[in-house]
């Protein structure tokens, strides 16, 4: 038996059960990038337009750190730049979850072992994992090379190739990391971790040359996707980095699979007894949401820093551009545009924080799956008790990350200190709702909890590409942050906060009673 027997199966059991989140990750990556050259149109809608942009990007470091230097100044070539940063990260983010969940999350729920005792190559998962990555980057790439044709063919190739390029370097990446750690959230914990590095070596080389030309930018794979330079006379001899590093990293990630039993790492795991006390579900909980709660609060306070930072830039650059400006309040508010600079980036960062809400609740039906619930459930523990812990970590996570990201608005802005706080913690109430939307799915029908993160693309799509589109406010009132109040600058309302407050508690509530009704996964 050949060690890639079974491969084609696997492939396709993969893409069964990933028939969800590859396809709402895709669409909402593709529809950020297509949506972007009619933005842009209407807001740099003449050439001197655009020629003034370049002239302030140039002398703008800050936002250079935060988005890229520009390299032309056609629509094609602006869009590259616009959205180009985040949409690698948001292909490096679906592939590494892609890779782990299908390698080390299978060994470590037993199912891996199960499978190999069949007709199946020591590779087979590995390689199905890293094609099942291959499809959503390709189907990605081609999506945007078709919807960006008609801004310049070359160009769009070109950008299409960068995407799906930038996700299997972390496809790959992931896959090694896989292999030398015996936990599949500390795998994905340190690809995340990576891709954090990357992006901070290309911020850190962009803030000091407009040309992209920084050996700190040269280190990043996001720098890479920046340096193809696409719609903008390409230099198409920027892909063969991707490969190469895709390559080299896949083949070290095959030749450690090789060399290891099923389920084991090789990074030792620290034996214990564990430090600390483990006598309580919500101690438990904890202990296991810790790593994530911390390196969430650390991002958030970071990006904190950052987009406070920038805000008296961001604030001069838009000031001139009529469109621009209407775009931040419908974002942040009818307020002076530097409380709705800050009121758009804060509600970013809560849109970002229902992603961790949802990750941080899922990891219930994580322990259900994997039967590692059921021992503890076999003592003296209900599942409320049990499932409570997790809870508290998922919204009392929620609300540390939001307090620490006001923390670090204040140090990056230095002013309106209270305010900006206020404004970040005002976001808690429609963080919670879509965690309450989480736990009802997981109480009553734990086969369909991973549409959570269906449910949280689109609203996250809602939020960041929908007042760019000029949507109409019923499709804008779709997201609960819609209803939130856009502070700093504005009037607080606490009508549509308690109510989001009550619908998130009956939504609770209701996925507890399910839960406690229904039958635990054998």
């Amino acid at each position: 038996m050949t060690t890639l027997a079974g491969t084609g199966p696997l492939l396709r059991f993969a893409l069964r059960r990933d028939r969800v989140l590859i396809p709402v990750w895709v669409a909402v990556n593709t529809l950020m990038v297509l949506s972007m050259p009619n933005t842009l149109e209407s807001l740099y809608a003449t050439p001197a337009d655009r020629a003034d942009l370049l002239r302030q990007m140039e002398t703008n470091a800050s936002l250079r750190a935060l988005i890229g230097p520009v390299f032309d100044d056609s629509l094609g070539a602006l869009t590259a730049w616009r959205v180009g940063a985040f949409a690698g990260a948001l292909a490096a983010v679906t592939s590494l979850l892609i890779v782990v969940r299908h390698t080390r999350d299978e060994e470590e729920s037993g199912r891996q072992e199960l499978l190999a005792s069949g007709m199946v190559g020591r590779r087979a998962s590995l390689t199905a994992a890293l094609l099942a990555a291959g499809v959503a980057n390709a189907v990605l790439a081609l999506l945007v090379t078709a919807g960006l044709a008609g801004r310049g063919a070359a160009g769009a190739v070109a950008f299409g190739l960068g995407l799906a390029g930038v996700g299997m370097v972390f496809a790959t990446a992931a896959a090694v990391l896989a292999q030398l750690t015996e936990s599949a959230r500390l795998a994905r914990g340190l690809t995340a971790a990576v891709l954090g590095a990357a992006f901070v070596l290309r911020a850190a080389g962009d803030s000091s040359t407009d040309a992209g030309a920084s050996a700190l930018t040269w280190l990043s794979p996001l720098g890479w996707l920046e340096n193809l330079r696409a719609f903008a006379d390409e230099r198409w001899w920027v892909l063969p980095l991707f490969a190469a590093a895709a390559v080299t990293q896949g083949a070290l990630a095959y030749g450690l699979a090789g060399r290891r039993d099923v389920g084991m790492s090789f990074l030792p795991t620290r034996p214990g007894p564990a430090s600390g006390r483990l006598g309580t579900a919500c101690s438990l909980a904890w202990r296991l949401q810790r790593g994530a709660v911390l390196g969430w609060s650390l991002g958030f306070f970071l990006a904190g820093v950052v987009y406070g930072g920038l805000t008296e830039g961001a604030a001069d650059l838009v000031a001139d551009n009529d469109k621009a400006r209407e775009i931040f309040e419908r974002m942040g508010g009818r307020s002076e545009l530097t409380d709705a600079f800050l009121a758009s980036m804060i509600g970013m960062l809560g849109l970002i924080a229902a992603l961790y809400v949802v990750s941080s609740v899922l990891r219930l039906h994580g322990e259900e799956t994997s039967g590692r619930a059921e021992p503890v459930l076999a003592n003296a523990v209900g599942r409320l008790r049990w499932a409570a812990g997790h809870l508290l970590t998922a919204f009392g996570g929620a609300t540390l990350i939001m307090l620490l990201a006001g923390l670090g608005f204040a140090a990056g802005y230095g002013k309106e200190i209270l305010p900006v706080m206020g404004a970040c913690l005002v976001q808690l109430p429609a963080i919670w709702l879509v965690g309450g939307l989480t736990v009802l799915l997981y109480g009553t029908a734990p086969r369909l909890a991973p549409a959570a993160w269906g449910v949280a693309g689109a609203i996250l799509l809602i939020g960041w590409i929908g007042p760019a589109l000029d949507a109409p406010q019923a499709v804008l009132d779709l997201s609960p942050f819609g209803h939130l109040p856009k502070l700093p600058g504005g009037g607080m309302e606490w009508g549509p906060v308690l109510v989001l407050c009550g619908a998130a508690a009956v939504l609770v509530a209701a996925g507890l009673a399910a839960l406690r009704r229904r039958d635990m996964t054998a």
